[in-house]
Order: C-alpha cells, then structure tokens, then sequence
C-alpha cells in the first residue's frame, strides 16, 4: 500500500505493545482505533495487542481470547498477591511478573538478595491443575535473582544447605546451598510442553549474565552484583552435582539469565524451550491469519529504539509483515531511531507522540489524546 491509495479496500490490522507507563495495548489499539475511524468513517480495523512475553503478556493473550484466571500466590517478598494467567484449549499463558514482578514492590522497596520467585512456581502449578497440555512462560519485568530456584522450590524441588535445612529465598542465601533434590518435581512437566518466551538472550553469570545485566534495575548495588553473581555460579555447580553436566551447559544457554535466572531453572529442571518471546506470543494470539487479512499494519511501543531491533514487539510484527508484503508503519512514545533503522526492521514510517507534545510528563499523561491524533495523521497519510 502507498500514500494516497484507496481506501475503499483497505483493511488494517493494529498490533502493537503497551506504551509502560501510560496505556496497555488494549488502550493503544482502541485509540488508534478511535483516530483512523475518525478520517475514514467505517474503516476496517482488527485489532491484536501484542506482547513479548514480559509484563502485558497475559492481558494480550486475554483480549485475543484467551479465559482469564486468577490465583493466589506467594509474591517476591514473600506476602500473598493475586496473580492472573490465561487459558484456552490447553494452552495456558503464564507471566511471571504476575506473581515476581517489580510491580509487587512498594515504591522504593527493592530487595535485590532476598526477592523470590515461588509464587511463579505456584503459577505454573494452577495452569497446570487448569488442565494446561502447553505453557508459554513470559518472563521479564522480575523483581528476583534467585536463578528459579524458589521457583523449582514450589514445584516440589529441594534445596538445603550443610544442615540438612532449607536454604532461605532468594539468590543471597544461595551461598549457603549444599544439595539439591529435583526428584521431588511435580511429575506431569514430564508430558507438558513448557516454552520460555523472553525478549533477551543473556546466560546465568558472567559479564552479560542475569546479576550484572538486570540486577541493578532491581536494587543491587555493585557488591550486591558481585554478590549475586557468585551464587547463581554456586547454584549452576550445585545442580551440576545433583542433575550432571547439563546443568553447566544450561547456564551458558541463551535465554538463562532471563527475569533473574529463572530462565535457567525452568530450562535446567523444567525441560523448557527458549523461544524469542514475541515470535511464541505471534503464534498463540493468531498473527497469521490476521496478518493475511490485512492491507497495512500498525505496530508499536512506548519506545521505539535499540531495545526494539532486538527481540521487542514492534520488530517482530514489523518483520512477519514484510515477509508477507504487506506496509507496516509504527506509533511511539518517544522514537529514537534512525529513518534508515527503521526502514531495515522493516517500518516504513514512525510517527512519535513528542513530535506532538515535546514534554515527556506531558506526553505520558495526555497520550490517548496525543495517539488519537497520530492515527489521524496516519490515516490521511496512508488510507486518503
């Protein structure tokens, strides 16, 4: 499709993230929406909010269809939160930030060395008494570093330290970890099939490792990485003790150092396949078909930048749209790439909020209206 195409034909297809901090991708497509109908009376607009498996992952799968479920469970400080996920005909999507999210902590609460994922062990066990034959595990927007050890914890696993006593939550007291027992895992991960959906590639330790990488986004000081980052190493020899050299060839996979290690967990005990988040998360809300349907697509997210070229939403809606031929232009918060970066990830045109509202406070409060507008441009632009 090109500028000043009919537009009697013209079928679009919204896809786009939340813009954090300010919409859920339910709200971008509604206002998109809203500021394409308002140029062209009656447009055909389907609508697929997506995700890459981090925080917004089981709202997506919900507005494509998806059954909404709750559960209680044990958060990253250890107090009960309420945790959704979402199920449909045996596939069941799991967020881990649902139960171990940054969002569970009080403002300027971090709790780098003692935050646990077990709560998302208890996730993984309702979808599972939900009748899940599949689960796609988002994972990113973590609070922990535990390495999924808290995790395995709820699913059944033992850790104990020299004393025959359990080693307390949280990737610190890992350094006190003498044996751990998976025998005890909940036996029917051995028939379901677990898929890890995140957005980053990073193994367990290391310069590009979970501690150094994301600990500092979550309260750890430069002692608390270094700290953290010789646990998970102990954990890693550990489980190579108890389960073999797997356990070192996990830690060194892509995909371990995912929400604080607990990528490594789920693919060291689990049996887990890592997949980039938003190419899982594509194929469980039914991209293709929508695709196929569409003349031109609009994708998104709060930031267009670096981040976006490496596995985030907008690069994956963008790419699978340009297999099929078909124009992708995208809408932002704020854009920080280049026209010619753009153009290789496959976006013929971004249009920012800021080109509307320079203010960033501004700009976040009033972004239904600014997006509105921006779809206004885009409809005379593309569908005029």
């Amino acid at each position: 499709m090109t500028d000043g195409a009919v537009f009697e034909a013209a079928r679009v297809l919204v896809a786009a993230d939340k813009f954090k901090g300010s919409l859920t991708a339910v709200q971008v497509a509604e206002r998109v929406t809203a500021g394409l109908r308002r140029v062209v009376p009656g447009l055909a607009v389907e609508t697929l909010p997506v995700a890459d498996g981090g925080d917004g992952t089981v709202a997506a799968a919900v507005a494509a269809g998806f059954a909404r479920r709750e559960a209680r469970v044990t958060g990253p400080l250890g107090t009960p939160v309420t945790a959704a996920f979402a199920v449909r005909d045996g596939v069941a999507v799991v967020e881990m930030a649902e139960a171990s999210g940054l969002q569970h902590l009080p403002d300027g609460v971090f709790a780098p060395l003692t935050a646990t994922t077990y709560g998302s062990g208890e996730l993984l066990l309702a979808a599972l008494d939900a009748g899940a034959r599949t689960i796609v595990f988002g994972v990113g927007g973590s609070a922990t570093t535990d390495g999924g050890a808290g995790m395995l914890a709820a699913l059944g696993a033992r850790f104990l330290d020299a004393a025959g006593e359990p080693v307390a939550p949280g990737g610190g007291p890992l350094a006190t970890l003498a044996t751990a027992d998976l025998s005890g895992l909940d036996p029917r991960f051995a028939s379901v099939g677990l898929v890890l959906a995140s957005d980053v590639d990073n193994p367990l330790t290391g310069p590009k490792g979970a501690p150094a990488v994301y600990g500092p986004q979550k309260g750890a000081t430069p002692e608390d990485v270094a700290t953290l980052d010789a646990t998970l190493g102990h954990f890693a020899e550990v489980l190579e003790a108890s389960v073999g050299a797997r356990a070192a060839e996990a830690a060194l996979a892509p995909g371990a150092g995912a929400a604080g290690g607990i990528g490594y967990g789920a693919l060291v005990a689990l049996g887990a396949t890592f997949r980039p988040g938003i190419e899982v998360m594509l194929d469980v809300l039914g991209f293709a078909p929508a695709l196929a349907r569409a003349t031109l697509v609009i994708t998104g997210e709060g930031s267009l930048d670096e981040q976006t070229l490496h596995g985030k939403a907008p690069a994956g809606v963008a790419a699978a749209a340009r297999a099929a031929g078909i124009e992708v232009v995208a809408v932002c918060g704020r854009l920080a790439l280049l026209p010619e970066a753009l153009g290789t990830a496959g976006i013929r045109r971004a249009y920012p909020l800021t080109a509307l509202e320079p203010d960033p406070a501004r700009c976040m409060a009033q972004a239904g209206p600014l997006l509105e507008r921006v779809a206004e441009q885009i409809a005379k632009d593309f569908l005029s």
